[in-house]
């Protein structure tokens, strides 16, 4: 069941949870604009700076696994400030690290304790935010991407460009301390879950989620929606640049526009998904999100204006889908076990990052003149692995009242 907050309680509640989500989404985000800038820095090829990224997504998919045999035994409040200012600590160490090998293990760090927070964030929301009003407090959290994207990569950017490299990882260590200050004051505690929690085995939990057909199928939809969507995302830079004929410094427009767009859409979609049924309004911006799929991975040359249409649409309907498939995910969940089902989501998230990412580098290359081909089939794989997830949705089963 979920824990009633005062309104004024829960929009506080809520605006921390952004902000928390703000800090470590902009970390993750930040190092593929910052890819040519490091490279030159550390005279590395791409293989390794493809490292320093897939270091964070498969740190933390091992912190989930790990993190789902403890994750339900300790309360909300004090387990993500703790893991949050651990969070601050590592990314501080990226911002002073001396050479490639100590950001990589710094990266990982980082990974470990931000897969963590991801889903200790949902899972509050979960406990603490009413099913009728889930989708449009994750619709609040997920606008801090939105955030991050507008206000993160440009200004990443600048200081790296102004300052140098290490600018960026400071002012989030810095923002880290601010939010877990307000964390502090602002957080409830949420305890409900613990008596079962504190009985039970160590791995008894973990266990009881994969033993769940329920679970399972929402763990395979989870991954099914993450690997659509970053099959696809890793490149549009490099595509944008090599063969659309967008000029290197006019990418933070596509981020600033993008962005921006979703800062809007996100909040509009939660409502409607809280109004209109989580299934149906994911049902209806998956196929939506088709269009821009294809769009972005098989359109030619074109103007700046034209570029930013197609992947504002993306960003819009493809991080759309994730405001009420979030909530029917977390809904799917046991309530007593929703802390390590979110943990082994938070997993499969990454494993699924990490797998597309892989998947496209396979699937791609460079010819003589520089232009990525096989991005197209890049794009096919994404729309069915997109289908796969329309069709799979209605298999779940939700605690709650909603279609």
């Amino acid at each position: 069941m979920s824990a009633e907050l005062p309104p004024r309680t829960e929009r506080f509640f809520l605006l921390t949870l952004a902000g928390i989500q703000f800090s470590h989404v902009l970390d993750f985000v930040i190092m593929m604009p910052l890819g040519p800038i490091l490279i030159d820095a550390f005279a590395i090829d791409t293989h390794q700076f493809g490292l320093l990224v897939a270091s964070y997504s498969f740190s933390a998919a091992l912190s989930g696994v790990l993190a789902a045999t403890f994750v339900d035994r300790f309360e909300r409040k004090r387990l993500l400030l703790a893991c949050f200012a651990l969070f601050g600590l590592a990314t501080l160490a990226c911002g002073l690290a001396p050479g490639y090998s100590t950001l990589l293990v710094a990266r990982g760090l980082a990974g470990v304790f931000g897969g963590i927070l991801g889903a200790l964030i949902h899972t509050m929301i979960a406990d603490a935010i009413p099913f009728a009003r889930r989708a449009r407090a994750s619709g609040v959290v997920s606008s801090a991407f939105s955030l991050s994207t507008i206000a993160g990569v440009p200004l990443s950017l600048w200081l790296a460009n102004h300052i140098g490299w290490r600018a960026p990882f400071v002012l989030i260590a810095g923002l880290s301390a601010v939010f877990l200050v307000v964390g502090l004051r602002f957080l409830p505690e949420l305890r409900h879950h613990l008596d079962e929690a504190r009985r039970a085995h160590l791995l008894s939990a973990t266990f009881s989620v994969l033993a769940e057909a329920n679970h399972r199928n929402a763990l395979l939809f989870s991954a099914l929606i993450i690997f659509s969507g970053f099959t696809v995302i890793p490149y549009i830079t490099v595509y944008a640049v090599n063969n659309v004929g967008i000029a290197l410094p006019d990418i933070p427009y596509v981020y600033l526009v993008g962005g921006t767009a979703t800062f809007i859409s996100a909040r509009l979609i939660g409502r409607w998904a809280d109004h209109y049924g989580k299934v149906e309004v994911y049902r209806r911006v998956a196929l939506l999100a088709l269009l821009p799929l294809l769009l972005v991975t098989h359109v030619g040359r074109l103007p700046l204006w034209g570029w930013l249409l197609c992947t504002t649409a993306f960003f819009v309907f493809i991080s759309g889908r994730m405001i009420p498939a979030m909530a029917i995910i977390a809904s799917s969940a046991q309530p007593r076990l929703r802390g390590t089902f979110l943990s082994l989501n938070g997993t499969v998230q990454s494993l699924a990052m990490g797998l597309a990412s892989t998947l496209a580098g396979f699937l791609t290359g460079l010819d003589d003149g520089g232009r990525i081909v096989g991005y197209p089939l890049v794009g096919y794989v994404a729309v069915a692995a997109n289908l796969l997830a329309i069709a799979f949705v209605s298999r779940l089963v939700m605690h709650g009242r909603d279609g």
